[in-house]
């Protein structure tokens, strides 16, 4: 299985025992079969989504999801197109939006088979596109974030760029060449600086290369649909409680990025810092921490009015 590679990074102790296997699932989503990861638990009182970001899929985050599984929650972990096992008919044409329209309507369809609290937990750039998710749906109680990288920020666009002097002028830039090359796939690891994906070297290297993670080319117009997005303003958001639970030592996107960018956030946020962490938190105390704040979200979602 795909997520065992992953699984053998995190320290002894942190998995379930015996493990939580993934059971997969498809749905049919705008000419797409989207793959959905699940660990079913009728018993649970809440769900956690997790959001996988641009190097990542449901393979690569299902031992974190696995973590929050441990604290008596179910959870799915959607790919998104071009990621993972989802079937894209036409990859040149998928673009930011799409990623973003997808989880809305997955949100909405979840909410409707099933009223158990949704907390949405997003990963690298999975952090703002389940923020934006919960602004559009309302159907959210909670948002978890390991990062909250914002691309109108010129500073958010030179962390997450492979050549860092390009990051300002970057969304003028994609936006010409869309036109013209926009549909042309290269490799995501070529426009973004997935060395500093973790701190360990082997972890790291798998992360670039996986080919159903970092290893997978996207189309250049999917880079400058991003970079020129306007996410959801945050002076007036208030659709769910935020916390940010951002790696301390994260050699990618520097915390302070996302601390900025949360404490505009209208609506209640917390702050938890990973101890020792990188940008894919496997690391101890960090783990330990992130454990813990995954277990204060379900017990403030269960305490807290139904949404």
């Amino acid at each position: 299985m795909d997520y065992a590679r992953y699984a053998s990074f995190l320290p002894a102790g942190h998995l379930p025992d015996p493990p939580i296997d993934p059971v997969s699932t498809w749905w049919s989503w705008r000419g797409r079969t989207v793959h959905v990861a699940r660990g079913p638990r009728p018993d649970a009182a809440i769900r956690v989504m997790v959001i996988h970001g641009g190097g990542g899929y449901s393979g690569a985050l299902w031992p974190i999801a696995a973590v929050a599984a441990r604290e008596g929650v179910e959870v799915l972990a959607p790919d998104m197109p071009l990621y993972g096992d989802t079937v894209e008919p036409d990859p040149g044409s998928v673009r930011y939006h799409d990623w973003l329209d997808l989880l809305a309507d997955l949100v909405t369809f979840e909410r409707a088979r099933d009223p158990r609290p949704l907390v949405l937990f997003g990963a690298s750039m999975g952090g703002m596109m389940a923020y934006e998710t919960a602004a559009r749906t309302g159907e959210v109680a909670h948002v978890v974030a390991t990062c909250l990288l914002d691309p109108s920020d010129p500073d958010a666009r030179r962390a997450a760029a492979r050549i860092g002097a390009v990051g300002p002028i970057a969304p003028t830039l994609m936006k010409a060449v869309d036109p013209l090359c926009g549909r042309l796939p290269v490799p995501i690891r070529w426009l973004v600086d997935m060395n500093n994906m973790s701190l360990n070297p082997e972890l790291t290297r798998l992360c670039a290369t996986d080919p159903k993670g970092g290893g997978v080319r996207v189309p250049l117009g999917f880079l400058g649909s991003w970079l020129n997005f306007r996410h959801a303003q945050p002076e007036t958001f208030r659709a769910a409680p935020v916390t940010l639970v951002h790696p301390d030592a994260d050699r990618w996107t520097p915390p302070e990025l996302s601390i900025n960018f949360m404490n505009r956030i209208a609506g209640p946020t917390h702050l938890v810092l990973l101890d020792n962490c990188g940008h894919y938190p496997i690391e101890e105390p960090g783990l330990t921490q992130l454990t813990d704040a995954l277990r204060a979200v379900r017990d403030d979602v269960l305490s807290g009015p139904v949404r």
